[in-house]
């Protein structure tokens, strides 16, 4: 096989699983073009998410549908779209997502305005619109498009934003807008993972520590307010505090996802054997699945599933690094921006799920069931793939130019 051949095949060559070379770049001549190691973990948690969706999800199946692999067959077809939607991110030159940042920020915003007026219903929550065959969850489209946007707001503000309040609150009057429309629906969740991902990435760029404090302040007080404002959120908050004083009413849902925990001690009830999927936890294969995991996977498990995501996250960051040392603004911070989004959102997943977080209704990325989601952070990590690969594909470029 060519060094050319090598360098495009995605698994050529022996990969190297210590630690320390999972979070450190071969930069040696020659490389690797594809970070098979990040790619493989992605693939590794999708494909133990469809495992453990099937094993939470059949007992509902059977009783809503009467047939135990309902929830299974969905996931299925959910997992053709990830191939397509992979397929097409990987063709798609990172610069074309820089100069349509604004566009896809428009777009989703309009469509946020139409779930309000056409989009479809589930548990009193208004969010979804259906598109031919496919309901989209379009909360989720808005983390990714917001992200992009202001990967490009800081290239191309950059100054601005170091200098003056006025290049500071320029995307948090964007952010409102599609906070405003995210809580019609409502779905309170998806705009605090807005709020710390738009936050983070103006303090990496540099925003004055005076308005990124008035931010985090003015932020705080809103989330207080929206719960204070709204009775079903406050009791997510009191039974979160102590699910055992209602634990048949409000703490119900946590309440049974701590005793999935507490079956699961440090190695499981092995994979199949859940006691409390069996429509005893609400929500067991999308929201609370990560409770399933620690009853059948046990601790060891807990900590398998937590130090992958870690990784993915920890790769997203190192790759943002890389890229802003070669002067590539705009990767660079649509890196950190997704390596911050997927830590936060499993934080309050999981959070939740033990007791630590009000329960806010977010998937565990890459494994809870649902398409949307599923969809849109398989988006995410290819994107995190053509970042890397346009990079190592330049540095060879460089290598074989002064060498010729």
């Amino acid at each position: 096989m060519t060094t050319d051949a090598r360098q495009l095949s995605l698994f050529a060559g022996r990969l190297k699983w210590a630690w320390p070379n999972l979070l450190r770049d071969n930069e040696a001549p020659g490389a690797q073009l594809y970070d098979r190691a990040l790619l493989m973990a992605i693939l590794s948690l999708i494909s133990f998410g469809f495992v453990m969706v099937m094993s939470a999800s059949m007992p509902e199946a059977q009783t809503l549908t009467g047939n135990p692999f309902h929830f299974m067959g969905r996931h299925i077809l959910y997992l053709i779209g990830c191939v397509i939607i992979a397929t097409l991110v990987l063709k798609i030159e990172i610069h074309r997502w820089q100069q349509l940042s604004p566009v896809i920020l428009l777009v989703v915003g309009l469509m946020l305005v139409a779930v309000l007026l056409v989009g479809t219903s589930v548990n009193g929550a208004t969010r979804w619109l259906a598109i031919g065959p496919v309901r989209i969850q379009v909360a989720e489209v808005a983390k990714f498009a917001f992200v992009v946007y202001m990967a490009g707001y800081l290239v191309r503000r950059h100054q601005e934003l170091r200098e003056n309040s006025k290049g500071f609150y320029k995307p948090i009057a964007v952010f409102a807008v599609y906070a405003i429309l995210i809580l019609m629906q409502p779905d309170l969740g998806t705009v605090v993972v807005l709020f710390v991902g738009t936050v983070g990435l103006l303090f990496l760029a540099g925003a004055r520590l005076l308005d990124f404090f008035a931010l985090i302040l003015a932020g705080v007080m809103a989330f207080v307010a929206l719960v204070l404002l709204e009775p079903y959120r406050m009791r997510r908050v009191t039974s979160f505090l102590d699910p055992w004083q209602d634990p048949f009413g409000s703490g119900y849902q946590l309440t049974q996802s701590l005793m999935a925990y507490g079956r699961g001690d440090w190695l499981g009830q092995g994979l199949g054997n859940s006691i409390q999927k069996l429509e005893y936890l609400p929500e067991a294969h999308t929201d609370f699945i990560f409770a399933i995991i620690g009853e059948e996977l046990g601790f060891i498990g807990i900590i398998a599933v937590l130090s992958v995501l870690l990784f993915v996250a920890l790769r997203a960051i190192r790759l943002g690094n890389l890229c802003l040392k070669t002067e590539n603004a705009f990767e660079g911070y649509l890196a950190y921006g997704i390596g911050i989004w997927i830590c936060f959102q499993t934080v309050v997943n999981v959070g939740a799920s033990i007791g630590m977080l009000p329960t806010k209704g977010l998937t565990l990325p890459f494994i809870s069931y649902g398409g949307s989601s599923l969809w849109v952070m398989t988006a995410a990590a290819m994107l995190l793939l053509r970042i890397d690969f346009e990079r190592r594909l330049s540095k060879v470029q460089a290598i074989q130019g002064r060498v010729n």
